[in-house]
């Protein structure tokens, strides 16, 4: 039998504590589990909201459930393993990484000048983009985002055009050929379009061949081509290519990148902008 020596201490108070800090994990890690199965996705804000833990916590859940083959994790979540992997709806990007999107459209809204011309993607980012740029004036504004196109509805002087095309409800944006052939029809200064990850070998990648299709078109259109970033979109491969690195002139992101990353965007020609300078 064991016998504690005389004036030995047990870190009985440590154990405890790490014993029902696992139980928690485990057990919220089983509820995520229920969710998932109830509802077929969940989003990382969400729970990050209701379990009381960060981010970054809720996705280490996640990729656990993936690992154990229970979950197959989207952009902003994840859904149950075998159902289609739909991306997280609009309002669920919202909430995903705001801090990090607005100072990425802080940055992008100093680049744009009164009379330009622009093309916005319907990204959550350049949304944000859309309410830092209501000083400028006499812009003109093209989008495929009918959130962008309500909130500059109320703004005097400028020239906003729809796209048109097939609504998306779950992105809230409008796609297909009409969007991509009335994109083709102009040319513009800057465009502003995003991703669901990016990744050295394959570039910018979407979740939506549609999508991508639009933001192509966009890209292609201006002379300026600027893609925002945030951290968490690093070395992430989504679905289908939206561009390789020679398809766009600046990347604005809110963290610094490694030295590889650096180096391949410099020899790429990529300008890179960080938030923070």
């Amino acid at each position: 039998m064991f016998r504690k020596e005389p004036g030995a201490e047990q870190p009985f108070g440590s154990a405890i504590n790490m014993g029902v800090f696992c139980m928690l994990a485990a057990e919220r890690r089983n509820e995520i589990l229920t969710l998932l199965k109830e509802e077929g996705r969940v989003i990382v804000a969400d729970l990050s909201k209701k379990y009381g833990v960060t981010e970054e916590t809720i996705r280490r859940d996640l990729e656990k459930l993936e690992h154990d083959g229970f979950a197959e994790r989207t952009y902003g979540g994840a859904v149950v393993k075998g159902s289609e992997r739909d991306e997280i709806p609009f309002l669920g990007r919202k909430r995903e990484n705001i801090e990090a999107k607005i100072k990425i459209a802080a940055k992008l809204a100093e680049m744009i000048h009164d009379g330009d011309r622009m093309m916005l993607d319907a990204s959550t980012t350049a949304l944000f983009v859309a309410k830092q740029i209501k000083d400028k004036k006499n812009l003109t504004v093209i989008t495929n985002s009918i959130e962008i196109l309500l909130e500059l509805s109320d703004v005097q002087g400028w020239k906003v055009l729809s796209t048109g095309g097939i609504l998306k409800g779950t992105g809230l944006s409008l796609l297909g050929h009409q969007a991509e052939q009335m994109v083709d029809h102009f040319f513009v200064d800057q465009a502003i379009v995003s991703c669901k990850g990016v990744d050295l070998r394959k570039g910018f990648t979407d979740s939506s061949e549609q999508d991508a299709g639009v933001r192509k078109r966009m890209l292609c259109s201006a002379t300026k081509r600027m893609m925002a970033v945030d951290n968490a979109k690093f070395n992430h491969i989504s679905f289908t290519q939206i561009a390789d690195f020679s398809g766009i002139d600046v990347l604005v992101t809110d963290k610094k990148l490694t030295p590889e990353w650096e180096n391949h965007l410099w020899q790429s020609n990529v300008e890179i902008i960080y938030t923070d300078e």
